[in-house]
């Protein structure tokens, strides 16, 4: 099966390799379509720079490998002791529309096909962010965003808003309100961070994306319906958001229970400059309900390996986060996020983490003379609750650990990349990443993951 895939992977590179190919002689014989660098795609509205349209394709695909490593036992949701590899492919088309004066409609067809290492399990930082927790053998889609938002200006200075994958290139209101309803990623509005949010172009291992200590409301392709609220001023901006959550932990289905079942979060940034270099912080709080066990219940209940699915109820999960992004000098940033969750119930939706520590640099290539160019070097430490760790020990699965038992540490992930332009809008990125007591297990590992990215858009 893995020569099939394989084989299917080297045809979607090749295909992809092409398709750029045709998308950079198109730009050079013709405006393209839309892309964050050019005019806007569709005609303006009554003389102004604003888009009434536009369309983006985006293709990414991934390949990692790891070699055999030492493990003492392994479980249901163990990596795979033994060498491995995986490969991904993501297609999507996206596109926006301007329904009326500060609203916008987008939609966004997703195609997939591929799987993680082990079926994306045994580790907690995942090495492939690009890697849903559903995975296909074959080609599947879905609509996975779909949503409306609505800017209303509420003053000052005015501000361009360039055309990207998900906004429609136009002037907005420096002091504005922001309302977005619809099915979205809850990350692309909360814990954004210049130098590591995007999977695509940045960092890939999932704690580099998100932060991990945050269970934010996704299904297992990471997207949700829900409604965020913005209120952006000169200096800082506070977010709000409501979404549905799972049936289950890791389900694609959402819980109809509606009053019962959600996830919230409020997030405040704050932006500011050192030595006339940008930087901002962002403070989140979130809290979830939904049909959650108890991992106390779990462990004092006789039942052995401990099965969390006997003591579901309807429970809460709460935990804050730190975001924080400073550029250094000109073309090279730090960042840091710090999480923090209770610990006691059902991981329900993103990892098992109940604590997180990552920080990072980033370089732009324009040091070297390749200004699209960019080199990322950051580690992450995650760690798990007293509970959540007895849990384990007696056998208990998560979202992504579960190998049977644990000989418990806290589990220490570092990324290296390179994302190396190769024409226009097709990138090529090396990746090497390293892990020490994967899935909080000191029994299994270490183990170096090394993986390429391309990326292609247009």
């Amino acid at each position: 099966m893995r020569s099939i895939i394989s084989s299917c992977f080297r045809r979607n590179a090749a295909a992809s390799f092409l398709a750029a190919a045709i998308a950079a002689a198109a730009q050079e014989a013709a405006p393209p379509l839309a892309s964050t660098n050019t005019p806007p795609a569709g005609p303006p509205l009554s003389g102004e720079k604003e888009q009434w349209w536009n369309l983006h394709v985006a293709n990414t695909e991934t390949v990692q490998w790891h070699p055999s490593f030492p493990a003492r036992y392994s479980g249901p949701n163990s990596l795979s002791s033994q060498a491995a590899s995986s490969e991904t492919v993501d297609l999507d088309v996206l596109a926006g529309l301007r329904l009326w004066q500060g609203a916008e409609f987008h939609v966004d067809g997703l195609a997939w096909q591929g799987f993680g290492l082990s079926h994306t399990l045994g580790f907690e930082a995942f090495p492939d962010a690009m890697a849903y927790k559903v995975g296909a053998r074959l080609a599947d889609g879905t609509f996975s965003r779909v949503f409306i938002r609505q800017t209303i200006g509420l003053g000052g200075a005015e501000q361009e808003m360039p055309d990207d994958e998900l906004h429609l290139a136009g002037k907005q209101d420096e002091s504005r309100l922001v309302v977005t309803l619809g099915e979205i990623s809850v990350l692309d509005i909360f814990d954004n961070n210049a130098y590591a949010s995007d999977p695509t172009k940045q960092f890939l291992n999932w704690a580099m994306v998100g932060n991990e200590a945050w269970d934010y409301p996704a299904n297992s392709l990471g997207f949700i319906t829900g409604l965020a609220v913005e209120l952006y001023q000169p200096s800082w901006t506070l977010r709000y958001g409501l979404f549905q959550v799972p049936r289950q932990s890791n389900g694609l289905a959402e819980d109809p229970a509606y009053l019962r079942a959600w996830g919230m979060v409020t997030e405040l940034e704050r932006r500011f400059t050192l030595s006339q270099h940008p930087g901002a912080i962002r403070l989140l709080a979130y809290v979830n309900r939904a049909r959650m066990g108890s991992y106390q219940d779990a462990i004092n209940d006789p039942v052995r390996p401990a099965d969390i699915s006997l003591s579901q109820a309807y429970r809460y999960k709460y935990g804050i986060c730190l975001n924080v992004e400073q550029e250094v000098m000109k073309d090279a940033g730090l960042f840091m996020r710090l999480g923090w969750s209770d610990g006691n119930n059902e991981a329900w939706a993103y990892s098992d983490v109940d604590q997180s520590a990552s920080m990072g640099l980033s370089l732009n290539g324009d040091l070297w003379k390749r200004p699209n160019d960019t080199f990322g070097v950051a580690g992450v430490v995650s760690a798990l609750s007293r509970v959540h760790q007895q849990f384990f020990e007696d056998g208990g699965l998560g979202i992504l650990a579960g190998d049977g038992n644990l000989s418990y540490g806290m589990e220490k992930a570092m990324e290296t990349y390179y994302n190396f332009q190769v024409w226009k809008n097709l990138h090529v990125t090396a990746h090497y990443q390293f892990f020490i007591d994967p899935a909080f297990n000191r029994a299994r590992g270490p183990v170096s993951v090394l993986g390429g990215r391309i990326h292609w858009d247009f």
